[in-house]
């Protein structure tokens, strides 16, 4: 569409919007930003789902490797108490699989002693006038470690005051004033459980009187038969892999201990991988769609990339490995495909569910995903999901990075392209100003030659009449 300029305001003096004029001319020529910035657009789009589909497939490489890993939660061992209130206990995945009988015959306890009644904490205990006195307390048993005590009149006779001084030596003993209707008393307790934790007082001159020491004795019990002594009740060294915990102590009972494979880890860590693959499925599922409004495929419909990734991941999940007990694919352990290309985790082909067949034969599903060969299902899915998720060479990274370097050569060519509207802008207003200029002048060269042609005019007339000849007719 041309320029349209209105003739009758030309010649007025009022000119042309030379800022107008340019930026029709501009407008144009500008054609090809509008498509450039489109095709940006575009591809910034692609990129933003190419890398949310690149992070699910991440997602799905991390949920096989924890299927792949072996000692991951298919290896995952847990143990089983017959009663919680006498121990419970944890194993990791070096335990063996087996049934222990534990009888917990008493705990281990740290060592504790308290003084008599005392009418005021912050009150002075020596007596008899003294300014002076010791004590000494021992703790770890009879050749265990002595601390003597100074006692010194204002700096720790009184309850409070010792109190204080014991917390600040780092000994493993705790000082507590415990205050009631009989009056205050200074109460001592081992940091350290067992016989390293037994506490005496083995000298005395304060005039304090103290109770009969208790506790630090070893934790007695016996486990499968077996005597135990600990000074601990968190026991690492009695069932290789398996940590106990003693809660309570009953001589007359016996707990059992089961230690198997931890069925709940490991269908955990298999619907974790179920749905991470579904996830990537539906995002690829979603771009090649169509949509019924617009009749067309999402964003990356015709991205190869997307479609090499799909038929990939639909060979690895549809593969087959040797099987142990039947289980050969994933649909002998009751995870199936549905139309979409997603997994529901549902019943093996002979009727039991998943979890039946787990926790009948936790071993043979584990073999399936992983084996000592590494040829196990997870195995090579995670091999083939290494090098789909490359940095570098992976299928869809190499995609982004493609869409990166259009981007970057639009980009380019916008702001090449710019840069020469702009300079072409800057010559036109040169021009149009100067056209501009000369349109406001022409009303006053028209009076100034309109003016000089009237002079001109009445000149020759006056001339003409004054010199020009008479004409007479004669007879």
């Amino acid at each position: 569409m041309g320029i349209s300029l209105n003739p009758s305001t030309l010649l007025s003096g009022q000119g042309i919007d030379v800022s107008t004029v340019v930026n029709e001319i501009l407008q144009q020529q500008s054609g090809p930003l509008q498509q450039w910035d489109n095709e940006q657009i575009t591809l910034q789009s692609q990129a933003n789902l190419i890398t949310a589909i690149n992070n699910d497939l991440n997602s799905l490489a991390t949920a096989v490797n924890a299927l792949a890993d072996p000692l991951g939660a298919l290896s995952a061992q847990t143990a089983a108490s017959s009663d919680t209130s006498i121990l419970n206990a944890s194993a990791d995945t070096s335990a063996t699989a087996g049934t222990h009988t534990i009888v917990v015959s008493n705990l281990a306890t740290s060592g504790s002693v308290y003084t008599g009644s005392v009418a005021d904490a912050n009150a002075s205990f020596l007596t008899g006038g003294a300014t002076t006195a010791d004590l000494t307390l021992q703790i770890g048993g009879s050749s265990g470690v002595t601390h003597d005590i100074q006692i010194t009149q204002g700096t720790n006779d009184t309850l409070s005051t010792l109190a204080s001084y014991i917390n600040q030596q780092n000994w493993g003993v705790t000082a507590n004033i415990v205050t009631d209707a009989n009056g205050s008393r200074l109460s001592l307790a081992t940091q350290t459980t067992g016989t390293l934790g037994a506490i005496a007082i083995t000298n005395n001159t304060t005039g304090l009187t103290f109770s009969t020491p208790s506790g630090g004795q070893n934790a007695s019990l016996t486990i499968d038969g077996v005597p135990f002594s600990s000074a601990s009740n968190t026991i690492t060294s009695a069932i290789p892999g398996v940590t106990l915990n003693l809660t309570g102590a009953n001589a007359n009972e016996t707990v059992q201990l089961s230690v198997g494979p931890d069925t709940s880890q490991i269908s955990q860590a298999v619907n974790t991988f179920v749905s991470a693959y579904n996830q990537v499925i539906s995002d690829i599922n979603a771009q090649f769609t169509v949509n019924a409004a617009t009749n067309a495929e999402g964003p990356l419909g015709s991205d190869t990339a997307l479609r090499t990734l799909q038929s990939s991941l639909f060979n690895d999940v549809t593969s087959t490995v040797a099987g142990d007990g039947g289980l050969v694919n994933l649909s002998s352990l009751g995870i199936t495909m549905n139309d979409d290309g997603t997994l529901t985790v549902g019943q093996t082909p002979d009727g039991q569910s998943f979890a039946q067949l787990l926790a009948s034969n936790p071993g043979v599903v584990q073999n399936f995903f992983q084996n000592a060969t590494s040829t196990g299902f997870a195995n090579n899915f995670h091999t083939d999901l290494t090098n789909l998720t490359d940095p570098t060479q992976g299928v869809l990274n190499v995609d982004l990075t493609q869409n990166q370097a259009q981007q970057q050569d639009l980009s380019k060519s916008i702001s090449n392209f710019e840069a020469q509207l702009t300079a072409e802008q800057q010559q036109l207003t040169t021009q149009f100003s100067q056209v501009n200029a000369s349109l406001q002048e022409y009303p006053l060269l028209l009076q100034q030659v309109t003016q000089t042609l009237a002079t001109l005019g009445g000149t020759n007339s006056n001339s003409t009449s004054s010199s020009g000849p008479t004409l007479t007719s004669g007879l």
